[in-house]
C-alpha cells in the first residue's frame, strides 16, 4: 500500500547540474523543506570548497543537514541515513514538501531503498590508534593491513580514503567477519517513501564541463583558497582528504606546486566526479531525466520539471 508512505521528492544529478538552484525553486513552489544528500557539504568549515548552498541562496527555505559537522568527525552513509529519516517525517508532520537534494548516489540509494544498517560499534581508542599508524607509516601501509583482512574491501576503496579504510578494519575486528560481508548483511525493508526522483543534467556533457570550470573560477574569486589553507592550518589534511578543492590543493599549500597547476586539477577531477555521479545514478530504474542545454529557455526547462513530478502522483 502507497496510501500511508511519505510524498519525497529527490534532484539529483552530478555537480554543477543546477540542483541547489531547482531544489530551492520547488521547495518555495511547493511547499517544501530541503534535505541535503551530499557527504561533503555535511562539513561545516569548508563551504566554498564544497559549494554549499549559502544563506542567500536558499531565500528563506528550511535547508537540514548541511555545514553542522566538524571536520574531524567522520560520517557514513548509516549517520546519514539514521539523522535524515525523523527529519524527513517531521517535514511531512508539518504539512511540507520533503525535497532530498544532494549528488551523493550513495546516501540516496540507502534512503529510498530503506536500508537497515546493523549496529556498527566504533572503538574511538582503536580508531585513534589506526589513524596515528597511517600518519606514521603512509595511507598505504594501513590499506595494506585492510587488504590482508578483506581484499574484497580494498579492492573496493581507494587507499586515500582514510576514514573508509580505518571504519573498515574497525568492523573487520569488532564483527569478526570481513568488511564487504558485513555490508551484505545490511537488511532492505519496504520503503516508508511514495518517491518521485528527478535527475538533472545537460543533454551535452561539454556544456556540464564547462559549467563545471566556471564554477571552480567563481569558488577562485570567492575565496577558496584562504579556506583551504584555513583548513590546512587548522588540522591534519587527511581529516578533508575526500573533499574534491581541498585534496588538490594541498600541494600548492605546502609550497610544492603553483596555483594554477592545482587548480587545473580541480577541475578534471570534479569533471571525473561528475562522470562517477551519472553513471552511479544510472543505475536506477526509477529516475526521470530533465536533462536541459544551455540555449533552453528557463521557464520551457521548469515546465518540464513540473510536468514530471505531476506524472509521478507525490502531491
Amino acid at each position: 500500500m502507497t496510501d500511508n508512505k511519505i510524498p519525497l521528492l529527490v534532484i539529483c544529478g552530478p555537480t554543477a547540474s543546477g540542483k541547489t538552484g531547482l531544489s530551492v525553486e520547488l521547495a518555495k513552489e511547493l511547499g517544501g523543506e530541503v534535505v541535503c544528500a551530499d557527504s561533503m557539504q555535511v562539513y561545516a568549515d569548508m563551504q566554498i570548497i564544497t559549494a554549499r548552498v549559502t544563506d542567500e541562496e536558499m531565500q528563506g527555505v528550511p535547508h537540514h543537514l548541511t555545514g553542522f559537522l566538524p571536520l574531524t568527525r567522520s560520517f557514513s552513509v548509516a549517520d546519514y541515513v539514521e539523522l535524515a529519516r525523523p527529519i524527513i517525517e517531521d517535514i511531512h508532520r508539518r504539512g511540507k514538501l520533503p525535497v532530498v537534494c544532494g549528488g551523493t548516489g550513495l546516501y540516496i540509494n540507502a534512503l529510498l531503498d530503506n536500508i537497515v544498517f546493523e549496529d556498527e560499534q566504533s572503538l574511538p581508542h582503536r580508531r585513534r590508534e589506526l589513524e596515528a599508524f597511517a600518519a606514521e607509516n603512509g595511507k598505504h601501509a594501513l590499506w595494506e593491513r585492510l587488504k590482508a583482512l578483506d581484499p574484497e574491501a580494498a579492492e573496493k576503496i581507494h587507499e586515500n580514503n582514510l576514514i573508509r579504510v580505518v571504519r573498515a578494519i574497525e568492523v573487520c575486528e569488532a564483527q569478526g567477519i570481513p568488511f564487504s560481508e558485513q555490508r551484505r548483511k545490511n537488511l532492505r525493508g519496504d520503503s516508508p517513501y511514495k518517491a518521485c526522483v528527478l535527475e538533472t543534467g545537460y543533454f551535452d556533457r561539454a556544456e556540464l564541463y564547462s559549467r563545471i570550470d566556471r564554477r571552480v573560477d567563481v569558488m577562485l574569486k570567492e575565496g577558496m583558497v584562504d579556506e583551504a589553507r584555513r583548513v590546512f592550518e587548522g588540522l591534519d589534511p587527511a581529516t578533508a582528504y575526500q573533499a574534491i578543492g581541498y585534496k588538490e590543493m594541498v600541494p600548492y599549500l605546502r609550497g610544492e606546486a603553483p596555483l594554477d597547476e592545482c587548480v587545473d586539477k580541480i577541475k578534471q577531477s570534479t569533471r571525473r566526479y561528475a562522470k562517477k555521479q551519472l553513471t552511479w545514478f544510472r543505475k536506477r530504474d526509477d529516475i526521470n531525466k530533465v536533462y536541459t542545454s544551455e540555449s533552453e529557455e528557463r521557464k520551457i526547462f521548469y515546465k518540464k520539471v513540473l510536468e514530471g513530478i505531476a506524472k509521478s502522483e507525490i502531491l
